[in-house]
């Protein structure tokens, strides 16, 4: 089982002098769980090297068992030191691809004709893919074959307006994840803000926030070993 973890490059936070990046929890949470799986881990970002990581997401309040434990892991921490560049990376490497989330992804993974091109690849060669909390966004350009927007009537979820106003933030990110895959025609849902929620619609697999990191992990392993049985 080879797995690929996309990573941001992206480390402002618009133009409030703060710096954002990825969400430490929902690189961690999935990353053991992968491993506990048996699986090899490719770490990849836009610009290669290391990702910049959300300095809120490594506060105390926001620390968990797996955060601390990667912090710890000098194989974890080396790999994420030296991701790949995401141009460089061949699918044909790898059994699925996970989307860890964080604010960065909204404005380069967003936009990033690599990270489109990849999603579309990988569903399309009948692989499954699983994006959390702010990821979901990055769904926002990805299309079908005849050109409709991916989310187009699939189920979906992803980091909620409430949550964005919860965090502070929904005047400062480029687009909010729960509106824009509604807008792209989404059958979205969600549940109570901050709580563990996984939607599955065939190879696509998305999470609603931090909490559902692990969850949307778990699901990405167990759709690959029945696909494998």
């Amino acid at each position: 089982m080879k797995i690929l973890m996309v990573l941001t490059s992206h480390d402002e936070l618009g133009t409030t002098g703060r710096k954002t990046g990825f969400w430490l929890e929902e690189l961690a949470a999935p990353y053991y769980r992968f491993i506990e799986a048996g699986a090899e881990i490719t770490l990849a970002s836009p610009k290669g090297g290391q990702p910049p990581l959300d300095p809120v997401s490594n506060a105390p309040a926001n620390q968990t068992e797996q955060t601390r434990r990667f912090e710890q892991d000098k194989a974890a921490t080396e790999a994420l030191a030296n991701t790949v560049r995401l141009d460089s990376v061949d699918l044909a490497d790898f059994d699925t691809v996970f989307y860890p989330g964080g604010h960065g992804p909204l404005w380069d993974l967003a936009e990033d004709q690599d990270s489109v091109a990849l999603i579309q690849d990988t569903l399309r060669s009948g692989k499954p893919i699983a994006l959390v909390c702010h990821a979901p966004g990055v769904l926002r350009h990805v299309t079908n074959e005849d050109g409709t927007p991916l989310v187009q009537g699939r189920r979906v979820t992803g980091f909620t307006n409430s949550e964005e106003e919860g965090v502070g933030l929904t005047d400062v990110v480029p687009f909010l994840v729960e509106d824009e895959l509604v807008r792209l025609g989404g059958d979205y849902s969600k549940i109570g803000d901050w709580e563990s929620y996984v939607v599955e619609d065939g190879l696509l697999i998305t999470g609603q926030n931090p909490a559902s990191s692990a969850a949307a992990a778990d699901a990405l392993v167990a759709k690959l070993q029945a696909m494998t049985a």
